[in-house]
């Protein structure tokens, strides 16, 4: 007989919800903001490709052809289209500029305009780009290499040994940086940094449908080896969400 635990998904839902007159009380620090880019500065750089930003197929066309594909070749990815893809998903589209800020504006939204996700890549087939696990940054839309090597099997292993994490040219992980929504929102940030994730993703399925790639959104995985695998700690930034990109094989 299964022991009884407790309903952490209800007690989320009730803990973080609003209530008329009941909204938390809190005063926004901003000499202790945090940042909203992570740059690791000792790691190499590669250049991307601009990406292009007219022209292509319809986005109704898209969205009406877009499914989850679990099958795939083993073509590489142009380094074009990996830039493109990144573009989508979290590129800088505009820039605001005051007089002491400068407000980079991305292709997905994100409450508050916090933005706590950040992508890192397991790229396996890319031209141009040694296997291994990336970061990207966004302010400069490069691409770091945190480590060099084959980390098929570990990503596999992460998304509950799913064959499609191994098999995809480029894996894309997104991780939360927790204090950057929790900042401003307290405990509701929770909430906003998973539908953060969601518009980042969808957003990617699209972009992957668009240069005829298929990708397959992975919400199942083991949290910890993952977080392992990028040297991060689990709690004030964690693996939330993955998705596999590759060319699409056609199933008989």
């Amino acid at each position: 007989m299964h022991s009884m635990k407790p309903a952490i998904g209800d007690d989320f839902l009730r803990d973080t919800k609003y209530e008329r007159g009941k909204l938390p009380g809190h005063s926004l620090d901003w000499e202790n903001m945090p940042a909203q880019y992570k740059v690791y500065e000792s790691k190499p750089r590669i250049s991307l490709p601009e990406p292009s930003i007219y022209g292509g197929p319809s986005i109704w066309d898209i969205i009406k052809r877009r499914r989850s594909v679990r099958a795939y070749t083993t073509d590489p990815m142009s380094l074009h289209d990996l830039s493109q893809i990144l573009w989508a998903t979290q590129g800088v589209r505009e820039i605001i500029s005051g007089p002491s800020y400068d407000f980079k504006l991305r292709t997905a939204p994100s409450a508050g305009g916090l933005y706590p996700i950040e992508t890192y890549l397991y790229v396996s087939r890319v031209d141009g780009l040694k296997k291994g696990i990336y970061h990207y940054v966004i302010d400069d839309h490069v691409l770091e290499l945190v480590n060099e090597g084959d980390y098929g099997d570990a990503i596999r292993a992460g998304a509950l040994d799913q064959q499609i994490a191994k098999q995809a040219a480029v894996v894309f992980i997104w991780s939360a940086v927790v204090e950057r929504s929790k900042w401003k929102y307290l405990q509701r940030a929770y909430r906003y940094i998973f539908l953060d994730a969601g518009h980042i993703a969808q957003n990617l399925a699209l972009a992957a449908e668009a240069l005829d790639y298929g990708s397959c959104q992975i919400g199942a995985i083991y949290d910890d080896e993952l977080n392992e695998l990028l040297g991060l700690d689990g709690v004030n930034e964690s693996v939330i969400y993955l998705s596999s990109v590759a060319r699409p094989r056609r199933v008989l």
